[in-house]
């Protein structure tokens, strides 16, 4: 019975890419010369290299003062709007190429030595947490021509956001402005690569249509800005932009059904500054709690089928992690996390977020047809 349970379990494999689309040959074609020929800002920032705040570079960034037109806001802005294609080639034993994919995104020059801020899933592959990460390579394309392979620094799959350097001089940096004080129907300008390099650059405005909207992107919950402003894939990761031309939001994601328009998503500034400058200087956010399982529900349905309890099934344990000090292992069913009953991912997610790595709760399982509780130790997520 446990083994049918298991296979079960094991064939439902849900897999989502937010980000931009991925295609098996994409040529790069240049941005506008218009584009090319546009100033760079000259921004006065922090000459420490590694540990420059983010809000420092924001503090010391140009400040325009009153709004702009649409024009003048897309000459400020877009030469610091990059493109980002991410290459997985996964050789077969002989070495030769069995399989190729690439897949593009957009991301923000937000740091003269190179730094560039972006969303997780666009560069996921590259994270060497990930095991394809030694397949896949990542290049950056510049509106002004220029194209260099980038370096992964740091991602946060949980507030989808991500860090990458390159090295290249006399790059234009982006004006960071503040989110908190947005307003219902102002203007907001989406720069980015729909669909690809072959439409880099690409602008679109519309307005704020709502602020502090919870969404559901797979297991998780984004707080994220609206709009109608189009953004499409391959716009992950670019800028949505205020009237001063101060980057106010990361586009993340859209809603697209048939009969709905204008459902585009951007994290904002104020929530991914913190978040980037960990990442920037220490390649993961600190201190946030990790128990080390990888699990599926067990739906009512489920639990009547095979006379089990609703709860998370372990399909795997992470060595070292607290789940696995813990004496978590593949096979249990968690029932409860600090006396907290436990039936969906969200649950454990929400139940993680009022502790940090350290704390110890208990945990209710359910093992071999018994219910048993031990103590873990939340682990450091890295």
């Amino acid at each position: 019975m446990r083994r049918n349970l298991k296979a079960y379990i094991s064939g439902i494999v849900i897999s989502s890419l937010l980000s931009s689309s991925i295609v098996g040959s994409v040529i790069y074609s240049k941005f506008s010369s218009e584009l090319q020929k546009q100033s760079q800002i000259i921004q006065n920032l922090s000459n420490n290299k590694n540990y420059s705040s983010i809000n420092t570079i924001a503090a010391n960034t140009i400040s325009t003062g009153g709004t702009l037109t649409i024009p003048k806001i897309v000459k400020k802005v877009a030469p610091s709007i990059v493109g980002i294609r991410m290459n997985i080639t996964i050789p077969n034993r002989i070495n030769q190429v069995m399989s190729q994919s690439k897949a593009e995104g957009s991301g923000i020059i937000y740091d003269k030595n190179g730094y560039i801020m972006t969303n997780y899933h666009v560069v996921e592959y590259a994270d060497p947490k990930n095991s394809y990460s030694k397949y896949t390579t990542l290049e950056v394309f510049l509106p002004d021509g220029r194209q260099t392979k980038a370096k992964f620094i740091g991602g946060d799959r949980k507030n989808d956001l991500a860090v990458i350097k390159i090295e290249l001089d006399n790059l234009p940096v982006a004006e960071l402005g503040d989110s908190s004080t947005l307003e219902v129907g102002e203007t907001a300008v989406a720069i980015g690569n729909p669909l690809g390099m072959e439409f880099a650059g690409s602008v679109t405005s519309g307005i704020i249509s709502a602020i502090n909207r919870k969404v559901q992107v797979d297991d998780r919950t984004l707080n994220l800005i609206q709009t109608d402003a189009a953004i499409n894939p391959g716009n992950s990761g670019g800028a949505l932009v205020n009237s001063q031309g101060q980057v106010i939001g990361i586009n993340t994601v859209k809603i697209s059904s048939t009969g709905l328009e204008g459902l585009g998503f951007a994290i904002p500034i104020n929530d991914a500054k913190p978040i980037v400058d960990q990442l920037m200087m220490f390649g993961y956010v600190k201190g946030r709690p990790f128990i080390g399982i990888s699990g599926r529900e067990i739906t009512e349905t489920i639990s009547q089928i095979y006379n089990i309890p609703q709860g998370i099934y372990i399909m795997a344990v992470t060595s070292g992690s607290g789940a696995y000090k813990a004496g978590i292992r593949q096979g249990d069913i968690i029932l409860k996390i600090a006396g907290v009953e436990v039936k969906t991912l969200s649950d454990i997610e929400n139940i993680k977020s009022k502790y940090k790595a350290g704390d110890t709760v208990d945990v209710l399982l359910y093992r071999n047809g018994k219910q048993m509780t031990v103590k873990m130790t939340f682990s450091e997520e890295r």
